[in-house]
C-alpha cells in the first residue's frame, strides 16, 4: 500500500482513540458508572479497534520509509505514548476522580507524540 494510506489510516485511528477516550472519561466524570454505561462494549471495541490500526498505520509507514530495527528516539517516544493512551481506558473506571484530568491530559500525549513524529529528536 501506499505510504498516503498508511497515514490515512494511522490519523484516522488516532481520531478514534482520542474520541473513545475523552467520551468514557466525560461519561465517567458526569458520574457514570461502568455498570451503567450502555455503550461500554461499542466504546472498548472502538478503543481496542483504534488502537491496533494506529499501531498498523505507524509500522507500515515506517516499512514504507525503509526505517528499520534498532529504531531511532522518536519512534520510542511514540511507542511509549501509544501504550498510554492503550491503557488508559482502563482508568477512568477504576479512579473516577482522575477521569477529568485525563480528558485534560489525553490531547498533552497527541501533542507530544505529533512533536515526536515532526521533530524527530535523535
Amino acid at each position: 500500500m501506499p505510504i498516503e494510506t498508511y497515514r490515512t489510516i494511522h490519523l484516522f485511528a488516532i481520531m478514534l482513540l482520542f474520541t473513545s477516550i475523552g467520551g468514557l472519561a466525560l461519561y465517567v466524570a458526569a458520574g457514570g458508572t461502568k455498570a451503567a454505561n450502555p455503550h461500554r462494549t461499542l466504546v472498548s471495541a472502538l478503543h481496542g479497534t483504534a488502537a491496533f490500526l494506529v499501531l498498523l498505520g505507524g509500522f507500515g509507514m515506517l516499512a514504507r520509509l525503509h526505517v528499520a530495527f534498532p529504531f531511532p528516539l522518536w519512534i520510542w517516544i511514540k511507542l511509549t505514548i501509544w501504550t498510554l493512551l492503550s491503557v488508559v481506558i482502563v482508568l477512568p473506571y477504576r479512579k473516577p476522580d482522575l477521569a477529568k484530568p485525563l480528558f485534560l491530559a489525553a490531547p498533552l500525549l497527541g501533542l507530544a507524540a505529533a512533536w515526536a513524529a515532526i521533530f524527530k529528536p535523535a
